[in-house]
């Protein structure tokens, strides 16, 4: 399933993207349920059902429960994490164009919760930030609250997948020697357009092809069999002595090809559009505006 959050005129809704064009309003269908997925993911069954009993949408809608998906601006898939925890250096080749051997366990750094922002939905730079990168990135998302979780049981965590951009103020970064405020920007973390369940992907998301597009040109390009530490290992790591919630998102780590480490570096403009694919997960489309 696709999982999606959309603007309804009362407020955030949950829902399903059933096709490209057509989706499910799930508290249309089920009045019962709750409106965030933190809260959703513990009645998935119910959630299969509906999806199962409208799975085969007519062309001409707009009837209650069903949408089209241009009639509401989609949210992104979980609007209201705990907390977004980031993977430094987790790709071989991101870490071969930094000239750095990989790191003996993942590198874990958190990004504000108010960075999300939508799939279409503008990415916008402050007139004094001029080192601002994009990074294509898989993201995982928490189903069920953990703490100790062993690399056995990381995949029943698993409520789905979704393509995310980690965009990051470079010249903070390197000002502060750390990372939440570089990574924080408002509107510095796009993500979507949906959530893909992992029953819809390989095993922990592994072989899947991951391109990042600046203005139409390719400029990361990688595959998840990349991951220094697959998805499991950053759900053990991340969980040892911190409480994972549902809904709580885990960014996976970038592949090379970043804008710092070009030669020259090549950092995002107004008018630039940053384009995130994932195999079997999605497209994620943002434009670059000036704030």
């Amino acid at each position: 399933m696709r999982l999606i959050s959309f603007r309804h005129p009362d407020g955030h809704r949950p829902g399903v993207a059933l096709t490209d064009k057509v989706c499910l309003d799930l508290l249309a269908a089920d009045h019962s349920l709750p409106r965030s997925w933190n809260a959703l993911f513990a009645r998935m069954d119910e959630v299969r059902a509906l999806a199962e009993r409208w799975r085969n949408p007519s062309d001409v809608i707009d009837g209650v429960p069903l949408f089209s998906r241009s009639k509401y601006p989609l949210l992104p898939p979980i609007p209201y994490p705990s907390k977004i925890i980031g993977v430094g250096l987790n790709y071989r080749d991101h870490a071969d164009e930094q000239r750095k051997p990989p790191p003996p366990r993942p590198m874990l750094f958190s990004k504000a919760t108010t960075c999300l922002q939508a799939d279409h939905e503008p990415i916008l730079l402050d007139p004094d930030l001029t080192q601002v990168d994009a990074e294509a990135e898989l993201a995982v998302v928490i189903g069920r609250q953990g703490r100790g979780i062993t690399r056995a049981d990381a995949p029943s965590y698993i409520a789905g997948y979704m393509c995310f951009n980690d965009v990051s103020d470079r010249e903070a970064q390197q000002a502060d020697k750390q990372f939440f405020r570089g990574k924080s920007l408002d509107t510095g973390g796009p993500c979507g357009p949906w959530l893909v369940t992992p029953d819809e992907l390989p095993h922990l998301a592994g072989g899947l092809d991951i391109t990042g597009t600046l203005n139409g040109e390719v400029v990361q390009h990688s595959n998840t069999e990349q991951l220094i530490f697959p998805i499991d290992e950053l759900i053990r790591f991340a969980s040892l002595h911190m409480t994972l919630l549902p809904g709580d998102i885990i960014t996976t780590g970038t592949p090379g090809g970043v804008g710092a480490y070009r030669d020259p570096p090549r950092f995002l403009r107004p008018g630039d559009v940053y384009d995130v694919a994932i195999e079997g997960v999605g497209l994620l489309s943002n434009h670059v505006e000036a704030f």
